[in-house]
């Protein structure tokens, strides 16, 4: 399970990539380039908005993936509570100098 969750993590990264990288800081970039054709094209007039909102969206769905992810991990078989309580009731505590 944990390998799906990796996938589409890696995948959201990709995308979110690919939305930020079209992005112009100053409102122009590819979004202003196409902004005018997809208008024309699909009726969307407002395509940095898309864009913004891609972007959150996507940087939403990174952060659960990362937070459901943790779920499932498993703990390593070696390690145990009670080989770490053990070790530390062996060790003396130290003296008080008089």
């Amino acid at each position: 399970m944990i390998s799906i969750i990796t996938i589409l993590i890696v995948l959201a990264c990709v995308i979110l990539a690919f939305f930020i990288l079209i992005q112009n800081p100053k409102g122009g970039g590819l979004t202003g380039t196409f902004g005018s054709m997809s208008s024309q094209v699909m009726g969307v007039k407002q395509s940095g908005d898309v864009m913004e909102k891609g972007t959150w969206t996507l940087i939403g769905v990174i952060g659960g993936l990362c937070v459901i992810s943790v779920m499932f991990f498993q703990k390593p078989e070696g390690v145990s509570k009670s080989t770490n309580s053990a070790a530390q009731q062996s060790s003396a505590p130290a003296k008080k100098g008089k």
